[in-house]
């Protein structure tokens, strides 16, 4: 069975899983900013407060140009990559993540219908014309500043929305979220929890800010195993 790993927001490097995939599971941890993620931290440090500041918010007032359209059909070419495999068993595969992680987790298995299960905690992305509605938009923010409430940037934000994506999921799944989290709002999980239309299950951690321990992530991974035969 495989997992397609999905990353938080930010710029870095990363590691693997090879701890875990130890166990017998093949885990693919991936960016979504299209350069290596092997080198050394000053030049994540460097593209983060330089070229890809802010990247989240590149080509806002167009849908079709939106940073992100890259980033959800990168992570659905993630899969065809986990299907060319021989170890691959061409069946059982989830998607994992936390915060942007958790929006491309769900925003994946919505898209392609090789996945099987899925593990969200507090995802980003989700909500984000709440600010319109008098509540608590979600990560990144951006529609709180008044000025980016323009008629396009509206638009954009509300077509790559979570919560219109997780509205198609029909694969079991798990998510969780802290009451504590100025990061991704709860109000933000909660709308995102109430549209499933599939099996679902839900650990609410009422003294969690924008984090989960340790053991919390691999009780996930757990989840996962499970549900991938």
């Amino acid at each position: 069975p495989a997992v397609l790993k999905l990353p938080g927001a930010g710029v870095r490097a990363y590691l693997g899983e090879v701890e875990r995939a130890e166990k017998g599971v093949i885990i693919l941890e991936i960016g979504i900013h299209g350069i290596p993620v092997n080198m050394e931290g000053p030049v994540y440090t460097n593209l983060y407060m330089g070229a890809l500041r802010n990247y989240h918010s590149f080509n806002l007032d167009d849908r079709d140009r939106y940073y992100y359209k890259r980033v959800y059909m990168g992570c659905v070419r993630a899969i065809d990559f986990l299907y060319s495999l021989p170890e691959f068993d061409g069946e059982n595969l989830g998607t994992f993540g936390g915060s942007q992680g958790g929006a491309l987790s769900i925003i994946t298995a919505a898209l392609d219908n090789r996945v099987k299960g899925l593990v969200s905690y507090y995802p980003a992305l989700c909500d984000m014309v709440g600010y319109l509605h008098g509540r608590a938009g979600g990560w990144p923010h951006f529609l709180k500043d008044e000025k980016n409430r323009t008629p396009a940037r509206i638009y954009t934000a509300s077509y790559y929305d979570v919560v219109n994506f997780a509205k198609q999921i029909t694969v079991p799944v798990y998510m969780t979220w802290g009451f504590n989290d100025n990061t991704c709002p709860p109000t933000t999980s909660y709308i995102v929890y109430n549209v499933l239309n599939c099996p679902k299950e839900a650990l609410i951690t009422p003294v969690n800010e924008h984090w989960t321990s340790e053991d919390t992530e691999y009780g996930h991974l757990l989840w996962i195993k499970k549900h991938l035969k």
